[in-house]
C-alpha cells in the first residue's frame, strides 16, 4: 500500500470515528432533554392534579358550612 493510499484510510477511519462520537454525543443530548421535557410535564401535572384537588376540597368546605348552616337554623 503506498503511502497516499495509508493516509487516506486513515484519514476514513477517523473521521469514521468522530462521526461515531458526534452521534453518541447527540443521542446523549437527545436523552437528557427528553428527561427535562418528562420531568417538567410531570411537574405540570403534579401542580394541575394538587390545584384540582385544593379545589375540590373548597368545595366540599363551602358545602359542610352550608349544610351546618342549615342545621343550625332548622
Amino acid at each position: 500500500m503506498r503511502s497516499s493510499e495509508q493516509v487516506d484510510t486513515l484519514k476514513k477511519e477517523l473521521l469514521d470515528i468522530f462521526m461515531t462520537l458526534g452521534a453518541d454525543e447527540h443521542q446523549a443530548r437527545k436523552k437528557q432533554s427528553e428527561v427535562r421535557h418528562l420531568r417538567a410535564r410531570r411537574g405540570i401535572e403534579m401542580h394541575n392534579e394538587i390545584k384540582r384537588l385544593s379545589e375540590d376540597l373548597s368545595d366540599i368546605e363551602v358545602l359542610e358550612m352550608d349544610t351546618a348552616s342549615d342545621i343550625d337554623t332548622h
